[in-house]
């Protein structure tokens, strides 16, 4: 199943004269402020770190905005020693020495601002990554704790988009967005008080040309935002559909369907061009017109300000002053605005991992019984099962005694892995109990149970390394001799050797350079490297050849005496030779006896048994 990635919305805000960005509108939380206070909690062994961003925060930001205000006092001092010497006024002249003075502190203020935010910077990247890494602590205990029915009932896709690319957003606002959300706090405020220190009348004209701008923006902002998303739909379809091609591209190339996936692409990609095209018109025309109103803005404080002049109310040096301010003043009002809504991103993606961390765990382990190695002797006593309401299995009896081997029967759907997962405690049983060798199952620890299991599964999972590391994954500490004689024993030592680095061959993340066979034997020889005195096998020959099924069947055989043995199979001439065969349906064993025994009584088994022995001769 393909995990397609969740497209998001968009939106549009621009910068004030001078600049523009695209703003990302993010999935906001359900409950903003219980998760945002949580999400708190993890920042709180820190707080004197956080103290400490927010000081030097506030001084980077003081000593960066106190320097237009000085520049304007030299340019002043230019100003007017120039215009007193073309007048011809007596000792006027340029006073190059106090110019120099104030340049000099005006250098030193931008140094201290830049060692400030450096401080700060750093501080605030030690912060985030703790957290983080608290977090996903917090998080990678909490997935050995989940029952397996969580990941049954979730795509893989999911849980893992929650563990790293939530978890990456959290630690991503926490680096950048914070410090700038007080930086830009600080600097509205700053500019503000520097303005009026300078002309209330031209910072009421400065701040009345905002509302004019969102107001002339805002319809636009809305079918920007439309756009936007129409956009990321369309991209996250285009995803979805190379990811399908190009991961099941031999199915493609077999029923012959490139010419119509190509077709299907076309469709999709000019769709995305389409919306893509509108937004990004839609969304062009709002810097524009910010750039326009802004300017309209700049024209009368110029104008305002000239007067203002020649009555002598202000210097010169302040009209530059106070037009630096202006411009720097819508700069960190669109930043604001953008950290608000990476903010609600954020927060819902701290609520998708808390939705984790909040999902009940396995019933408390309660150990009053040691397991140490087992003799195999195994009883389901009255056993009650279900996944929600409704019972799958009901008063379900089975008694299996050391070294037999059992096999399990039966349609789909009826109920064979839900007794090796009730007896691998992977589910909790309803009512009754299970036990091993007179020990209740739910009495021991699941690591000590579960190391009294082998299992083989229909479905092989190989991790990417070496083959030798996958076969020792069966048993810590295992010797080259012991991996060697199991993959003999499976019959994968001479696949193994064939190959240009033998054990040392690397398998890549899907195991896809070796074949499904191949795959299947080394799963095999790493359950026989571990030695287990129970034995699980799920349809373990499945994906091998007639010729290699034979050569497993005889070594599972001799793997197989002296242990419990449980196996499941669909193809029933592998398990004539069983001590017992289960036949199951609808969750509970209808019949139970051996191969001849269940022939004779002429029932559920043996029209299964006589349809697949037809369908066999048919073929």
């Amino acid at each position: 199943m393909s995990n397609q990635k969740r497209p998001q919305s968009g939106g549009m805000m621009g910068h004030g004269p001078g600049g523009g960005s695209m703003m990302m509108m993010g999935q906001k939380a359900k409950d903003f402020k219980g998760t945002l206070r949580r999400l708190l909690t993890y920042l709180k062994p820190r707080r004197n770190q956080l103290i400490a961003v927010f000081f030097a925060a506030i001084l980077s930001t003081v000593f960066m905005i106190a320097g237009p205000k000085i520049m304007g006092t030299a340019i002043t001092e230019l100003f007017e020693g120039a215009y007193g010497k073309l007048q011809g006024i007596p000792g006027a002249a340029i006073n190059f020495d106090k110019i120099g003075q104030i340049l000099l502190v005006l250098t030193g203020l931008y140094v201290v601002s830049s060692l400030f935010s450096y401080v700060q910077q750093y501080i605030m990247s030690s912060v985030a990554q703790k957290t983080v890494y608290d977090l996903r602590e917090d998080v990678n205990e909490k997935l050995k704790k989940l029952p397996l029915k969580y990941f049954d009932g979730r795509p893989n896709g999911e849980t893992l988009s929650r563990v790293t690319n939530d978890i990456d957003t959290i630690g991503s606002t926490l680096q950048q967005s914070l410090a700038q959300f007080i930086t830009s706090f600080v600097t509205i405020l700053g500019i503000i008080i520097m303005m009026l220190s300078i002309s209330p009348i031209l910072t009421l004209i400065s701040i009345i040309s905002l509302p004019i701008s969102m107001f002339a923006i805002r319809p636009i902002l809305k079918r920007s935002q439309t756009y936007f998303a129409d956009q990321q739909r369309t991209l996250g379809g285009l995803n979805g559909h190379i990811e399908e091609m190009y991961t099941g591209h031999q199915v493609v190339k077999a029923f012959g369907h490139e010419k119509r996936a190509g077709e299907q692409f076309d469709m999709v990609n000019e769709e995305l061009y389409e919306a893509g095209r509108k937004a990004q018109f839609i969304s062009g025309i709002i810097m524009p017109m910010m750039f326009f109103i802004g300017n309209l803005s700049y024209v009368l404080i110029s104008v305002v300000g000239g007067i203002l002049v020649t009555q002598r109310a202000i210097s010169i040096g302040d009209i530059q002053a106070f037009i630096t301010y202006t411009r720097q003043f819508t700069q960190p009002i669109t930043q604001t605005a953008n950290i608000a809504n990476i903010i609600q991103s954020t927060v819902a993606a701290a609520e998708r991992v808390f939705e984790l961390l909040d999902e009940d765990e396995e019933r408390e382990e309660i150990t009053t019984a040691d397991l140490a190695k087992a003799q195999g002797a195994v009883t389901f006593e009255h056993v009650d099962f279900g996944y929600g309401e409704d019972l799958l299995m009901e008063d379900l009896n089975i008694n299996v005694l050391p070294g037999q081997t059992v096999a399990i029967v039966g349609p789909t759907g009826a109920g064979k892995t839900t007794m090796i997962n009730l007896l691998m405690r992977f589910y909790e049983l309803n009512g009754g109990k299970i036990t091993i060798d007179g020990l209740d199952i739910q009495n021991m620890s699941r690591n000590d149970l579960r190391k009294n299991f082998g299992m083989v599964l229909q479905d092989t999972w190989l991790f990417k390394g070496t083959i030798k590391a996958n076969l020792a994954y069966g048993k810590s500490g295992a010797t080259d001799e012991e991996i060697f004689a199991a993959a003999r024993m499976a019959h994968a030592d001479h696949f193994i050797r064939t190959l240009p680095d033998g054990y040392e061959t690397v398998l890549n993340e899907e195991a896809s350079n070796i074949s499904q066979g191949q795959k299947q034997l080394l799963t095999i020889a790493r359950a026989i490297i571990k030695d287990p005195p129970i034995m699980i096998l799920d349809e373990a020959t499945s994906s091998v050849d007639t010729r290699t099924e034979v050569f497993i069947q005889q070594a599972m055989n001799r793997l197989m005496e002296g242990r419990t043995s449980f196996v499941i199979a669909h193809r029933l001439s592998t398990i004539k030779d069983a001590d017992l065969i289960l036949v199951m349906d609808q969750g509970k064993v209808i019949e139970q006896g051996t191969h001849l025994e269940l022939l004779e009584k002429n029932g559920f088994y043996a029209d299964l048994y006589n349809s697949q022995f037809s369908e066999k001769a048919a073929g």
